[in-house]
């Protein structure tokens, strides 16, 4: 039997007409016209018309201007590219300290976003005033490597990111649904910058062999004009192509956090029973402390994202019960660590770098109380997974209010 009888066959049946377009695209467009000539009062046809068609329709309309989103794109990665060489040039003389190189990337990203969503003048002048502070108050900042300035330093880009996350949000800054976009971008930003930059890694290193093979020796050229204008550059390519909702970074980006939460899980226990049975005391070895934490940051992130990729669908899944183990092990974590950071500072007094541990492992002991509350409630069916992902969405501006203070903060009160 034709397709385009199978169509008229099924023109009450929604489910079999989704199914046939779905079996062979391509066919059913190619049938349905014949469809709609033979039954041209069809509501049913009338609604799958305008299905069909409005993609191009759309299509049409943004052709209509011209491409400027791409043109400012372009504008703003070469600008990115020529101020990061730029400020590299002074780091390079340690006339300015290395975390400078942030400003020839993320000033850009934000304008990048301002101008996609142009947000009003209070939030738009805020933006840029913060930027304008930021960047003063690092470059007087004295260059030495002082607890202090140290904890300025790793804090000022969290800071940055959460400008960049207010650019991102623009007049909605205060919805939960925008700020998961945001994390949603940061993921698929990684994962395409990421593939992009080996690429980029690869093509260097044939380069710089290939005039190698004529006596020439360009790796200091190279990655000075070549390398550092490409990296900042391409962060703003790859913002362009991320928020222009890339097909492959959208598909991609969910099975990359089932798959990785299930392995994360399974190390962390393995680790976790290995150290317990090696004896290791983070109450009294310092670096084990450190690792303690750093194991913390990295489940709390992998969790994070395993959220936002989870969806709005109210099913519980296997993901979800892995999720929440992920949770529960994570505090466990922090809440050892929190103790060995208090036993540190009633043994050994307070310092910038204790005191910096004690604030973040408290804010992320209650973000990770909060989830875990939300997860049990959501797996009890007493709410949606939306109230999850609130749990982290509404939190992320504490993260940004903390990393502001220890570095605006930290230098002056511990001098």
């Amino acid at each position: 039997m034709e397709t385009h009888n199978m169509i008229i066959e099924n023109i009450a049946d929604p489910k079999a007409l989704e199914r046939l377009f779905r079996e062979d695209p391509k066919a059913f467009k190619m049938a349905f016209s014949q469809a709609f000539e033979q039954n041209p009062d069809s509501q049913v046809l009338a609604v799958w018309y305008e299905r069909l068609h409005f993609k191009a329709a759309a299509n049409t309309e943004k052709d209509v201007l011209p491409q400027k989103g791409f043109l400012f794109m372009g504008l703003l990665a070469i600008l990115a590219g020529i101020s990061t060489r730029i400020i590299f040039h002074f780091v390079e003389i340690q006339a300015i300290a290395p975390l400078n190189l942030a400003f020839g990337v993320l000033p850009f990203i934000a304008a990048f976003f301002v101008y996609k969503n142009t947000p009003k003048r209070n939030v738009l002048f805020f933006l840029i005033a913060l930027f304008l502070i930021s960047g003063v108050y690092l470059n007087m900042l004295p260059l030495n490597y002082k607890d202090s300035i140290i904890l300025a330093y790793l804090h000022l880009p969290i800071f940055l990111w959460g400008l960049v996350g207010l650019a991102f949000t623009g007049n909605e800054y205060g919805k939960g649904s925008i700020r998961l976009a945001y994390l949603k971008f940061n993921l698929n930003f990684f994962i395409l910058y990421a593939s992009m930059a080996i690429s980029g890694m690869l093509l260097a290193a044939i380069t710089m062999q290939l005039f190698s093979f004529v006596g020439l020796d360009i790796g200091e050229f190279y990655f000075k004009n070549i390398v550092l204008f490409g990296a900042a550059a391409l962060a703003i390519v790859t913002s362009y192509l991320v928020s222009g909702n890339l097909k492959i970074a959208k598909h991609f980006t969910p099975y990359i956090a089932k798959i990785f939460s299930p392995l994360v899980l399974a190390t962390l226990l393995v680790y976790l029973i290995t150290v317990i049975w090696l004896g290791k005391n983070p109450f009294l070895d310092r670096n084990f402390l450190i690792a303690f934490n750093g194991i913390l940051l990295g489940v709390l992130v992998v969790t994070i994202f395993s959220i936002t990729e989870s969806g709005i669908d109210e099913k519980k899944t296997i993901s979800d019960y892995i999720n929440f183990a992920l949770i529960v092990l994570a505090l466990i974590i922090d809440s050892v660590a929190l103790s060995a950071i208090v036993f540190r500072l009633s043994s050994y007094g307070m310092t910038p770098n204790r005191f910096a541990v004690l604030g973040v492992n408290i804010l992320i002991w209650a973000n990770l109380i909060w989830i875990m509350l939300s997860y049990i409630r959501f797996l009890q069916n007493k709410t949606g997974p939306s109230t999850i992902q609130n749990a982290v969405t509404k939190y992320l501006p504490v993260y940004g209010l903390w990393a502001a203070f220890v570095t605006f903060t930290f230098p002056i009160i511990f001098n």
